[in-house]
C-alpha cells in the first residue's frame, strides 16, 4: 500500500473528524496507512478550507482528499494543490464556480430543512430531538443521540460562501450518492455527480451518515480510488 496515496478525510457540518471512526477503521483493515481527518472549525469556507490546506501541505507525498456533505465543498476549494491527486465525495457538496451550499440547497430543499435552528451567535443547529431523523435516521436511537449531543455547529454564514476555483474539474472524482439523504436533496446530490462525470458514482440507499451507516462501502469506494491512484 505504500504506493497509494495518503488520505485525507474531511468532514461536514454538525460534526468533526470524529463521523469517519468506522470508515478509519475500514480503510485500516484494507491495508492503509497514512490515513489523516482533519479538524475544521466550520466558521467560514476560507477558514475551513485553509485548516485543510495546511494538512495537505504537511504530508509528503500524493493525497487523495474525502469530503462528506459541506467536506466536499471544502475540498473543492482546495484540492488544487499539486499534491491532491483526487477527490472522493461522500454525500457531499460539490460546488460550480460562483455556487455556494446554500445555492445549491435551495434549488431542492431537503427533508429535514425545517429541522434546523439558528442561536443568538449566528450558529446553525440541527434540533436535537431531530438529529436522528434528520440526519442519521438508518442508525440506531442512541448512535442518532450520541450525534446528537456531540454535534459541531457551523457558522449559518458558511452556507453562502462561494467556490472559486472547482478542483473537481482538474483532478479525477468519485461520488457516493445517498438515495434517502435528508440533509442534501438526492436530486441535487445526482446533478452535481453527473455533472463533474466521476469515474464511479456509487448510490447506496444511505441517509446523510452514509460514512457510518454504510462504512465498509464507502471505505471499499475510497480504497478503488486510492488503488487507481497509486
Amino acid at each position: 500500500m505504500s504506493e497509494t496515496p495518503s488520505i485525507v478525510l474531511v468532514h461536514g457540518f454538525w460534526g468533526g473528524a470524529a463521523h469517519w471512526s468506522r470508515v478509519i477503521l475500514e480503510l485500516s483493515r484494507l491495508g492503509h496507512r497514512n490515513l489523516h481527518a482533519v479538524e475544521m472549525p466550520l466558521t467560514s469556507l476560507a477558514d475551513d478550507a485553509e485548516r485543510t490546506r495546511k494538512m495537505v501541505a504537511s504530508i509528503p507525498g500524493k493525497v487523495l482528499l474525502v469530503g462528506h456533505s459541506y467536506g466536499g465543498a471544502v475540498i473543492t476549494q482546495m484540492g488544487n494543490q499539486a499534491n491532491v491527486t483526487g477527490l472522493v465525495y461522500i454525500a457531499a457538496f460539490a460546488p460550480e464556480k460562483g455556487e455556494s451550499p446554500g445555492s445549491i440547497t435551495a434549488n431542492n430543499p431537503p427533508e429535514a430543512a425545517a429541522n434546523l435552528q439558528p442561536d443568538g451567535d449566528g450558529y446553525l443547529w440541527i434540533k436535537p430531538d431531530k438529529m436522528h431523523e434528520s440526519f442519521c435516521q438508518d442508525l440506531s436511537k442512541d448512535e442518532g443521540l450520541v450525534m446528537s449531543v456531540t454535534q459541531k455547529a457551523p457558522l449559518a454564514s458558511t452556507f453562502g460562501d462561494t467556490i472559486g476555483d472547482p478542483a473537481w474539474q482538474h483532478k479525477p472524482t468519485w461520488y457516493q450518492l445517498s438515495s434517502h439523504d435528508r440533509m442534501i436533496h438526492p436530486d441535487n446530490q445526482k446533478l452535481m455527480a453527473e455533472r463533474m462525470q466521476p469515474k464511479e458514482l456509487l448510490t447506496l440507499d444511505a441517509s446523510h451518515a452514509s460514512l457510518a451507516s454504510r462504512a465498509a462501502e464507502v471505505a471499499a469506494l475510497i480504497d478503488r480510488a486510492a488503488v487507481s491512484l497509486a
